[in-house]
């Protein structure tokens, strides 16, 4: 099949594209290679896909609405996979006219563009755990409330899914939405805690614990999040609007992560315990049934098998 995928240089688009590529679909991947982090690691990972066959990259803004809409129109994909958005929760408190570009405004143009394409294309997307705000019932469910997001990041997926519902409504598009819950792994991002924490226990640096290490996260593996995206980019008798959560269905005390991380790294962690930080929750627990049921989604990654792997890519990316 022929798939679009965007954020193809960001850690999962990397990821779905290398796996998309193996199993001999055509994909063109588009990326605008901002700074948000350092842009090397960007390009690092698209140098990879472009050795391989069968992948074409486009430099593009999905704020390039007419470039986009001409690529959809024109290579004809049976299916758009939507991973290209600004991330991070503290990033949206100080940058927040970024998320309205990148997010609102991107996201809209994908929907436009799939919208007019012929034939129109499945169009998957991802969303975030962050939806589910400060709701306190665990695991968190697909039909659990979710209208009171206390970050705007969270705020701006909230409204992706919202206006994928529109567009199924009014346009019949198909629109699959995947809430990611907290993903990490080889090729990860370096504002999330797993880089973070790495980074500073090599160099005896303190890291920052907080909420005094009251915290959980649902944990998962890239590669169990890309088996959760071909399900909803392939699984058959799905509706026109979804929305499925992609976890690992287990909770992980944060000081437990930090314990194993350490031992991974044979380094005693230095913690420095903060109160909690605006925008963030407690903890994050996916009920994953209806994944499993609808795409065949079934996480086989723990923490005690996906950190030592990123921590063996850690060391190999950076020489150490």
């Amino acid at each position: 099949m022929r798939i679009l995928v965007t954020g193809t240089a960001g850690f999962i688009g990397f990821h779905l594209a290398r796996r998309l590529l193996a199993e001999g679909h055509e994909v063109v991947g588009i990326d605008n290679f901002n700074d948000y982090y350092p842009v090397k690691l960007k390009e690092d990972r698209h140098r990879l896909l472009e050795a391989l066959p069968g992948y074409r990259g486009e430099r593009l803004d999905l704020t390039e609405g007419e470039r986009l809409a001409a690529l959809v129109r024109d290579w004809r994909p049976a299916a758009v996979c939507n991973l290209a958005a600004q991330a991070g929760v503290r990033y949206s408190l100080t940058n927040p006219h970024v998320y309205q570009k990148a997010n609102l405004e991107g996201f809209l143009n994908i929907l436009e563009a799939c919208r007019h394409a012929d034939p129109q294309p499945r169009l998957v997307y991802a969303s975030s755990s962050s939806v589910y705000g400060g709701n306190t019932k665990l695991p968190f469910s697909e039909s659990d409330r979710v209208d009171t997001p206390i970050s705007l990041y969270a705020a701006t997926k909230k409204a992706n899914e919202l206006m994928a519902h529109s567009y199924s409504h009014l346009f019949g598009m198909q629109t699959i939405g995947l809430r990611f819950f907290t993903v990490y792994g080889p090729w990860g991002r370096p504002d999330m805690a797993m880089w973070i924490f790495t980074d500073a226990m090599l160099k005896g640096k303190p890291i920052k614990v907080f909420n005094h290490g009251q915290m959980s996260r649902d944990f998962t593996y890239v590669d169990d999040i890309v088996q959760g995206l071909c399900g909803a980019l392939f699984a058959p008798g799905l509706d026109n609007y979804e929305i499925f959560n992609l976890g690992n269905h287990r909770s992980e005390n944060l000081l437990d992560m930090i314990g194993l991380l350490g031992r991974t790294l044979g380094v005693e962690p230095k913690m420095e315990f903060l109160p909690m930080q605006d925008g963030d929750v407690p903890a994050t627990y996916a009920d994953v049934a209806k994944a499993q049921a609808k795409l065949g989604f079934s996480p086989t990654t723990p923490i005690a098998a996906g950190i030592p792997a990123f921590v063996e890519w850690y060391r190999e990316y950076h020489g150490i």
